[in-house]
């Protein structure tokens, strides 16, 4: 059974290219999570605000794409983002209210 995860284009107050993702990043969909990172042109600000679980799958996803991604995450990831060493690759900033997506 697949673990429900939401992925929303849109852009940054300051038109930055944006992949909001909910749920949780789990083997079972990170290929789905893999596939709207390769398809949206790069930099790209991918905002785990929202994301209650994430697992190594969806970690490996992240790492693969570190040269081209900014990470928006929340206080509940952070430790799992700085232990797995990703953290040093990719910016990682908190969520600002400023943040959400101005299209979709």
């Amino acid at each position: 059974m697949s673990t429900q995860l939401t992925l929303t284009p849109g852009r940054t107050a300051d038109g930055s290219t944006l992949l909001t993702v909910a749920g949780e990043i789990d083997m079972s969909n990170s290929a789905s999570l893999a596939d709207a990172i390769e398809g949206a042109p790069a930099p790209l600000v991918v905002d785990l605000t929202d994301v209650e679980y994430l697992d190594s799958a969806g970690i490996n996803v992240l790492f693969a794409h570190a040269e081209r991604i900014e990470l928006i995450a929340p206080p509940l990831l952070r430790p799992v983002l700085t232990v797995s060493g990703l953290a040093r690759l990719v910016t990682v900033r908190p969520p600002r209210p400023d943040d959400g997506p101005v299209t979709p």
